[in-house]
């Protein structure tokens, strides 16, 4: 009966990779990306004013990912917009959710039940990424491990790293909000996804690439879905970050002022004096000479 059960695991993994993402799942993960940008401050503003800067945002919200990891293989990061047929559904759904008169298709993907639907398809797309960011690493470094986690956590959230890029286009300067600095659920769940890939891929994972991307896409469709839903912002990964790094790198608050005895300079500056009233021109002895005598005989009179 388990081996029943496995068999047909398998099976249903297997018929679900090879589902091709190309029409639906990238409309959804063009509606959502670009909601995204709608939301962002200023986008709405940038697409009257400059409507071919707006093109280039949503173009970097849709294939971002696709144009950061052709860079760091030594790839031309152009190469993707051969695509013509996702470029132009990328562009209508721009077009639609900006331009669509009375906002009657934004209000509509907006809709929370629906945008549930379009935000699990964006994590099929998302999964298929980053097995295809670690396979794409691997045929170029055979033996570049790192290189495949790297790739394949870019390919799943490189939207995300090239957002301080994408923020100067819209005329916004944010750097404290660099993702490495603050990881977001998808960019942390791309990182673990790499891993889990990467060791399928040097088969140290005993599991079939398609049964992991079964696997890896529900849970992501599921986090993902609920945490829309419910507007939550919180990690699913908190309690295992929080029990491991406590672990190995220490608590975020115990060592912040002991670790780090520059911050002495920072939170208590050096008291100075205060600044000396600046030096008058000494007088020359016949300015006092000439004084004196005035003086004298101003008394005298």
């Amino acid at each position: 009966m388990d081996l029943l059960g496995a068999l047909e695991v398998g099976d249903l993994a297997a018929a679900f990779a090879r589902l091709p993402v190309f029409p639906v799942f990238d409309l959804g993960y063009f509606v959502v990306s670009i909601l995204y940008l709608k939301y962002e401050r200023g986008a709405v503003e940038l697409s009257r004013n400059s409507p071919i800067a707006s093109w280039v945002c949503a173009m970097l919200y849709c294939f971002g990912s696709y144009i950061l990891a052709d860079l760091l293989l030594g790839e031309a990061p152009i190469d993707y917009f051969s695509n013509n047929t996702s470029v132009l559904l990328a562009t209508a759904v721009w077009y639609l959710i900006f331009y669509c008169p009375l906002n009657l298709f934004y209000k509509c993907v907006s809709f929370l039940p629906i945008k549930l639907i379009f935000v699990a398809m964006k994590e099929v797309v998302r999964v298929r990424k980053i097995a295809a960011g670690v396979h794409h690493a691997h045929h170029h470094y055979h033996n570049g491990w790192f290189i495949m986690v790297i790739v394949g956590f870019v390919k799943g959230s490189g939207v995300a790293l090239m957002s301080n890029f994408e923020q100067l286009l819209r005329g916004v300067w944010k750097p404290d909000t660099n993702e490495l600095l603050h990881m977001t659920f998808p960019s942390k769940a791309s990182l673990y996804g790499a891993l889990l890939f990467t060791l399928q891929q040097a088969q140290w994972l005993p599991i079939s690439k398609a049964t992991l991307i079964f696997f890896f896409t529900l849970f992501m469709m599921v986090c993902k879905v609920f945490m829309t839903a419910t507007h939550s912002h919180g990690s699913p990964f908190a309690l295992f970050e929080g029990a491991t790094c406590s672990v190995l790198f220490g608590s975020a608050t115990s060592g912040g002022h002991e670790d780090h005895p520059h911050d002495h300079h920072h939170h208590h500056h050096p008291e100075t004096a205060p600044p000396s009233p600046p030096l008058l021109p000494a007088k020359s002895r016949e300015e006092l000479n000439e004084g004196t005598r005035k003086r004298k005989a101003k008394k005298a009179e």
